[in-house]
């Protein structure tokens, strides 16, 4: 009898062991969404600084742009104090849907919105919104429902302080959805520097939306072109 609980519980535990999958992004399958990056409600967000957040905006549209993502705009009520979507992202996707919403929260309210959705054929979504618990929550939690895979750009979403970004991602990743920054997402929509997009069109993208990286390359790069090895550093190379 021994044996058998403990033969039960050691099948029950590999069992949840290689239950795990591993969700990862694939470039052919997966759709970018833009979700009320206005200038009005950029105002609102204090989790992350200004100037860091214009840009993390910036990097989530140029994603769908740097892997050919179809990409769906919206805004909310953008002619009012919301404010409207940047030009840059606009000039990014100049032919993408825009689903101007003047009045749904949810943005899987607006029936063309989810039509624009649909559109797409993927099963993959890639999402960032303002303000996190409401435009960027809702929408994932509506999207994980209909059946689709999730990621919400946490770089890319804000609201009015810390604890509220962590209420609303605690909520997602609970409900299925996948938090990763845009660097991380970057790397699993790309997989291997050699492809394309790779190197030579990565790097450049990062070294507008993430310099901190992209100044790795760089040192690389001019100690290549440009370096002369010092006395002591032949050792230790």
């Amino acid at each position: 009898m021994k044996f058998s609980v403990l033969s039960t519980a050691a099948l029950m535990s590999a069992a949840t062991v290689n239950a795990f999958t591993h969700l990862r992004l694939n470039k052919t399958d997966a759709a970018l969404i833009v979700v009320d990056h206005q200038l009005g409600l950029s105002t609102l967000v204090r989790d992350y600084g200004t100037v860091e957040f214009r840009q993390s905006i910036l990097a989530h549209a140029g994603l769908g742009k740097l892997f050919g993502l179809p990409t769906i705009l919206t805004t909310s009520a953008d002619t009012g104090p919301n404010g409207a979507l940047p030009k840059e992202i606009i000039a990014m996707h100049p032919n993408a849907p825009f689903i101007h919403r003047q009045g749904e929260v949810n943005a899987w309210d607006n029936p063309d919105f989810r039509a624009a959705v649909q559109a797409t054929g993927k099963k993959q979504i890639i999402i960032g919104g303002i303000v996190t618990e409401v435009c960027t929550s809702f929408l994932a939690l509506s999207l994980i429902e209909a059946g689709y895979q999730v990621w919400a750009n946490t770089d890319a979403s804000g609201t009015f302080n810390d604890k509220l970004a962590a209420d609303a991602n605690r909520r997602m990743e609970s409900a299925g959805v996948t938090l990763m920054g845009m660097f991380a997402i970057a790397m699993d929509l790309m997989r291997d520097w050699r492809n394309t997009p790779g190197a030579a069109e990565v790097l450049p993208f990062l070294d507008t939306y993430l310099v901190d990286y992209s100044l790795v390359a760089r040192n690389h790069g001019y100690a290549v072109h440009n370096g002369t090895i010092i006395p002591g550093e032949a050792q230790i190379l």
